[in-house]
């Protein structure tokens, strides 16, 4: 279980740094290269991350989709040319809050030694 709890830990530090770049709001994100690309990088980052978790780890928040998160990742690592900055916003704003909430839940759930 330790791997669950190092990438839990990751997805929360993916989504702090996304909430960070992009504190400044819709305008600013948009307007900068260097902020799309870190939340951009940040989202793969944090979704490849859910994809290793254990599966036993997963069950333990059904609210998520999972699966979902996976073909998220994908588009951004391989359609990266039809990445929507705009679909990105608000999945950065409508759905990133949630799954910070159940991870650290799903943090909080793990025994010490997991």
């Amino acid at each position: 279980m330790t791997t669950d709890r190092a990438y839990l830990l990751q997805i929360l530090e993916s989504i702090r740094r996304i909430e960070e770049d992009t504190s400044g709001g819709r305008e600013a994100f948009m307007a900068s290269h260097t902020f799309q690309d870190a939340v951009l990088r940040n989202l793969q980052t944090m979704s490849e991350s859910t994809q290793r978790l254990s599966s036993e780890v997963r069950a333990t928040e059904a609210t998520v989709d999972w699966r979902l998160i996976g073909a998220f990742r994908n588009v951004l690592v391989h359609d990266y040319l039809g990445v929507d900055l705009e679909q990105i916003w608000v999945i950065v704003q409508a759905n990133v809050p949630g799954l910070k909430a159940a991870v650290a839940e799903m943090l909080a759930g793990l025994s010490d030694g997991g």
